[in-house]
Parts: C-alpha cells; structure tokens; sequence
C-alpha cells in the first residue's frame, strides 16, 4: 500500500510542535536508553529529560512515552518508521 503525502493544509499537526510518542517493549535495561538514541536522530534538540517510563503491572513491559519537537510530517514519519521497526519494539503510538 503506498502513502501518499498529506498536504499541509490538511495536517491536524501545525509545526513545529511538541509532539508525544508512546513506545511500548519488553523490560529490558538498555529499553529506555536505545529508544532516546534512535529519536535524537530524528530530533537533535531531544534531551532525556523529556522522558516519562512506566512499568507494566506484571512489570515485563516498559512504556517510554518521549517529547519531541516535531518540525515536518516526513520527520515523524520517518521516526514511527525507524521505531516501529526496531526489534525492541511491540507499539508505537
């Protein structure tokens, strides 16, 4: 299935913007520091100080929602690609 770009009078997304991303894995020590390192590539502004983590209540997951400054359509796009398809990764949202 191809995408087509949305053009930007039809984004709901004005930018540049914070925007939040929830990444979803299994509980693992380098969870947390491997999804900042993917997402300052896409955003070079990001600090780890943007971070928020919550454990599963079973605790075999971890939540990392992080705060980027989402500049175009083809950054986040790009970013939810290079997540999604990371092998720590189960959701993206």
């Amino acid at each position: 299935m191809e995408m087509r770009p949305i053009p930007p009078e039809e984004s709901l997304i004005e930018y540049p913007s914070d925007f939040p991303i929830k990444i979803m894995g299994p509980m693992h020590d380098d969870f947390a520091q491997t999804m900042v390192d993917v997402v300052t590539i896409h955003d070079p502004t990001f600090h780890a100080g943007k971070v928020e983590m919550r454990p599963s209540s079973k605790g075999a997951y971890l939540s990392v929602t992080v705060t980027v400054r989402a500049t175009s359509r083809e950054q986040l796009d790009n970013l939810y690609r290079e997540l999604s398809s990371h092998p720590m990764v189960k959701i993206v949202l």
